[in-house]
């Protein structure tokens, strides 16, 4: 039982949770645009984007335990990895297999899906792949690549490439409501990033919380909170999003104090971690709210 709770540690298993609320939102946005849709694809979809979470989370595991970053980091519940390396270092080589497996699970989905809608879904593809690979030595050495990345591939990405799977086209919807993901989850990660700062630096990343401090950063936050709110209310008024999907925007109950706390706790980590536990709950919520709305119409 130890042997395996060890081996799920580095695929951070209570995280693995955004990727269905995700792909939830490309399937929503595919039932609205074309009435129905191939279930068992969409279970296959969800079974690759699973890998590919495992598999990022894995890989940054791994990295971080190599550049010695998670003996550094203040660990909270939210942030500074998942201690199983610490634990026991034996694991890393098991981490990393575990990486890339799941990653060439991801591939060999991706794979599928492009046999099947043809060349459209490649760069998508591609992109994500490289995301995987690369965020954890490379991206967060950029600030802008840093914030943006997370977002990335949780929004537009994944949720993109479920709704071409699962319909063969673009869609202006599935475009809209990929932003939703794209500001909330790069606001997840910036968020974790204010207990890393000092450990962070300390390896050579380089992100906002470090580059213009976590006071300033904590508007930035709040910036992207605001953005992604206003693309649920302007998908609406456009027309490219149901008026159910206004559903979504319930969740700035939690929002506005969350991005109020942020700011006035920025340099206070104790205080702050009640809003990191709050910004996990918004990123869920928002995302299947938005596409409970579309199943709905």
């Amino acid at each position: 039982m130890n042997r395996i709770k060890l081996l799920l540690g580095p695929m951070r298993v209570p995280f693995l949770i955004l990727t269905p609320a995700c792909v939830l939102l490309g399937l929503g946005t595919a039932v609205w645009t074309t009435g129905s849709v191939n279930y068992f694809h969409f279970v296959l979809l969800l079974i690759g984007a699973l890998c590919a979470h495992i598999s990022v989370n894995a890989f940054n595991e791994y990295f971080d335990f190599k550049s010695g970053l998670d003996f550094k980091t203040l660990r909270t519940p939210f942030s500074g990895g998942s201690g199983t390396l610490q634990a026991d270092t034996g694991m890393a080589r098991s981490t990393l297999v575990t990486a890339w497996i799941t990653f060439a699970v991801t591939a060999l989905t991706g794979l599928y899906f492009v046999s099947l809608r043809g060349l459209m879904l490649l760069p998508i593809g591609l992109l994500g792949l490289f995301l995987l690979f690369a965020y954890t030595p490379w991206l967060t050495r950029s600030p802008l690549l840093c914030l943006i990345a997370p977002g990335l591939g949780f929004g537009p990405l994944m949720v993109l490439s479920t709704h071409i799977a699962l319909t063969g086209s673009y869609s202006w919807t599935a475009l809209v409501a990929s932003l939703v993901p794209l500001f909330l989850v790069s606001d997840l990660l910036l968020l974790n990033q204010f207990p890393d700062v000092e450990a962070d630096r300390s390896i050579g990343r380089r992100h906002y919380p470090i580059l213009i401090g976590r006071r300033h950063s904590s508007l930035i936050y709040a910036a992207f909170l605001l953005l992604a709110y206003l693309t649920i209310i302007l998908g609406v008024a456009f027309h490219l999003l149901p008026l159910v999907s206004l559903l979504g925007l319930l969740t700035a109950m939690l929002a506005v104090p969350v991005g109020i706390n942020a700011f006035r706790h920025a340099e206070d980590i104790p205080r702050l971690i009640p809003s990191m536990g709050l910004n996990v709950i918004i990123n869920l919520l928002t995302p299947v709210l938005v596409g409970v709305g579309l199943l709905i119409k």
